[in-house]
């Protein structure tokens, strides 16, 4: 298969300037200016350098954060507030083509899936967070205390920003990532230094911008380029009040560990997952077999909810594995701005090479590929859309995150215990039920311990719906109302009447 390229014409406008940090809103290099370069993974080739930021840097975005805090972002009123949040996701689709591209030559993925989903879905997260601004309310007490006979009190309870956070954000959905991290903190009235992944710089380095064309104030939304010694800065540094985290379980736990270190701040954790994908008996086969192939391929399968244990009933095992298989033998893989493209590349060589030990790994313990199982020649981080059967609970392909394109399908015959093998893994972010019956949809759907469970659906996101993960999985919700207390203290007032 060969895999078609961009012109330099395509990618010039990305490769003419260096990034640079945004830091109270100004576009400056790195304390020592140093450089890193982002890489087209569709190409292997150097797509432009980002700045390095490192502690020094943290530390002057912090400082710059705080200073808007307690500045002219704390002045603005719930609606003036509510009115910036909303302008930027306007300019969020204004400037949609060109957020797509930039996702798109910075991770791999189908510029068309981008423009499909990506922005559009980062634009209506701060249209709704917008309208949270102005809702965000405490409630009156009333006291009994019994050990005061006859007194009297008023007593109410007022919601405030928890202060400065840091945010740490993956490269599978740059833009959209750091769109659900940033909208509720500015909803709330808290400031941000916002570290995306140094995979893929570009898009969060473009949100700040348009954030302060949209009228947020300068220092409330820094963006920090580099690896991961500028995460830890932010994590340990005594000065940020919390932390939120999207990235791989094994990193969270380190997150946490730091965050706890110094002025022992708030965190929440968006983590990994392994989910399972079920298909009963009485399942509409073609929606099940477009939906499972779907959940996995979707996004070259770099999802953290990816549908990647298979489990189907042992009456339709056969028939669905093969539709499975030719849905993805029909994927068009290419690079992301190939307009025919489906599916791209890895976000990255390290990526390339987890993927490729897995499909090698799959096989050593007995599985077997019913299609793909391999590289696809390069140039750039391709690999085939994968279907693995002749698998079992204990292999390491049903029980670790591969990240990647690659699904394992199992046949089950007893629902009870179905449900033990769909349990049977540390993460619990996501799973899927597919059957024509809702009664054994919903009991079934209560006994999978998941922050999500889709039932004759799969990927399904809404700014309005909390997100987040059982067990490993993570601590907290993202987006809908449950993600406001996050980044909210409550404080309790009592006065004697």
């Amino acid at each position: 298969m060969a895999i078609a390229v961009p012109t330099s014409e395509q990618t010039s406008r990305y490769t003419s300037q260096p990034r640079q940090l945004l830091i109270d809103g100004e576009m400056v290099d790195a304390a020592d200016g140093g450089t890193f370069e982002t890489i087209d993974p569709g190409t292997g080739q150097v797509l432009t350098t980002a700045a390095h930021g490192k502690a020094e840097d943290v530390d002057r975005a912090v400082k710059a954060a705080r200073r808007a805090l307690d500045g002219p972002w704390k002045t603005m009123t719930p609606s003036e507030r509510g009115r910036v949040i909303h302008k930027l996701g306007d300019l969020i689709a204004e400037n949609l083509d060109e957020l797509a591209e930039i996702d798109s030559l910075d991770n791999g993925k189908a510029k068309t899936v981008a423009a499909a989903a990506d922005v559009p879905l980062a634009a209506d997260l701060f249209w709704y967070m917008a309208g949270w601004a102005t809702k965000l309310k405490g409630s009156t007490v009333r006291p009994s205390l019994p050990y005061i006979p006859g007194g009297e009190f008023h007593a109410y309870t007022v919601k405030e920003p928890v202060g400065v956070v840091a945010q740490i954000i993956p490269w599978n959905f740059p833009l959209l990532m750091a769109a659900w991290k940033v909208g509720p903190a500015l909803a709330t009235g808290c400031t941000i230094v916002l570290k995306p992944a140094e995979q893929t710089p570009l898009s969060a380095i473009r949100l700040g911008e348009l954030a302060l064309e949209a009228g947020i104030p300068p220092g409330v939304l820094n963006v920090i380029t580099g690896y991961g010694d500028a995460g830890a800065a932010l994590a340990e540094h005594p000065d940020v009040d919390k932390v939120a985290f999207t990235g791989s379980t094994e990193v969270g736990k380190l997150i946490a560990q730091a965050a706890g270190r110094t002025n022992l701040k708030r965190v929440s954790l968006e983590l990994g997952g392994k989910s399972p994908n079920i298909v009963l008996d009485d399942a509409d086969v073609a929606a099940a077999i477009a939906g499972s192939a779907q959940g996995i391929f979707f996004n070259q399968g770099e999802v953290c909810t990816a549908a990647s244990r298979l489990y189907i009933h042992q009456n339709l095992f056969d028939e669905v594995v093969e539709g499975v298989s030719r849905a993805a033998e029909a994927i068009k893989v290419g690079h992301g701005l190939d307009p025919d493209t489906e599916m791209g590349p890895l976000v990255s060589s390290e990526q390339f090479d987890r993927v490729t030990n897995y499909l090698k790994v799959g096989p050593e313990q007995g599985a077997r590929a019913t299609t793909g199982g391999a590289a696809i020649d390069g140039p750039g981080y391709f690999v085939q859309p994968t279907v693995f059967v002749d698998a079992t609970n204990d292999q390491r392909i049903i029980q670790e995150e591969i990240f990647g394109p690659v699904v394992a399908a199992m046949p089950f015959a007893d629902v009870d215990d179905l449900a033990a093998k769909a349990n049977d893994s540390v993460y619990g972010l996501a799973a899927g039920i597919w059957t024509k019956d809702l009664s054994k949809a919903h009991k079934l759907a209560a006994r999978i311990k998941a922050g999500t469970v889709h039932i004759n659906t799969y990927h399904i996101y809404d700014a309005a719906l909390p997100f987040g993960g059982y067990k490993q999985s993570g601590w907290g919700r993202e987006m809908g109302e449950e993600v406001l207390s996050a980044y909210q203290e409550t404080k309790s007032v009592v006065v004697q009447l």
